[in-house]
């Protein structure tokens, strides 16, 4: 199987979900074009609200097409977009990936740097689903399944179909973190 992008999605306000779009065009340092997560520096509130000059560690989200499938599994109907994401994805499994990973897609790579932390604000999209998607596993240990958050080392335009390219970053490898 071959890693790709499912879809694309942006929205410039701060709203819950994103708008399916034929392409973005990622930003070398910023971000996606239009997206009201763009930035240098933090641009989530509750960020921007501790510390404004905090880099901006999470200008693309990335969510795996496989959470669906479990979060259909548990009675939820998520489709691609709707729980904020940039670049929906393939045939990769994003939550394994070490801090610093490379993702080529297309003509544009990005460095990952976390996992998302979702919020209480997943729970007025759908009741229950925090609990689906940041929960413990048998050992007690959180779980962040929302996702990951990457910065653009190299600005292109990405499509639904290309491929992802994936290049480990020098040993030792880290695992993400929440950002």
């Amino acid at each position: 199987m071959t890693a790709r992008v499912d879809s694309v999605h942006v929205s410039s306000s701060h709203s819950f979900s994103k708008t399916p779009v034929p392409a973005i065009r990622l930003i070398e340092g910023i971000g996606v074009a239009g997206d009201a997560h763009a930035g240098v520096t933090v641009q989530h509130r509750s960020r921007v609200a501790a510390d404004p000059s905090q880099p901006n560690l999470r200008q693309v989200h990335l969510i795996h097409t496989e959470l669906f499938d479990l979060l259909s599994a548990a009675g939820h109907r998520v489709g691609p977009g709707e729980l904020g994401e940039n670049i929906t994805t393939t045939d990769i499994d994003l939550l394994s990936l070490p801090v610093g990973t490379r993702l080529r897609i297309g003509p544009a790579e990005l460095t990952v740097t976390g996992l998302r932390n979702p919020c209480r604000q997943i729970n007025t999209f759908q009741r229950g689903l925090l609990q689906q998607v940041l929960r413990k596993d048998a050992d007690g240990a959180v779980q962040r399944l929302a996702g990951v958050m990457a910065v653009v080392s190299r600005g292109g335009a990405v499509r639904p179909g290309d491929r992802i390219e994936q290049q480990l970053p020098p040993l030792p490898h880290f695992p993400l973190t929440r950002v």
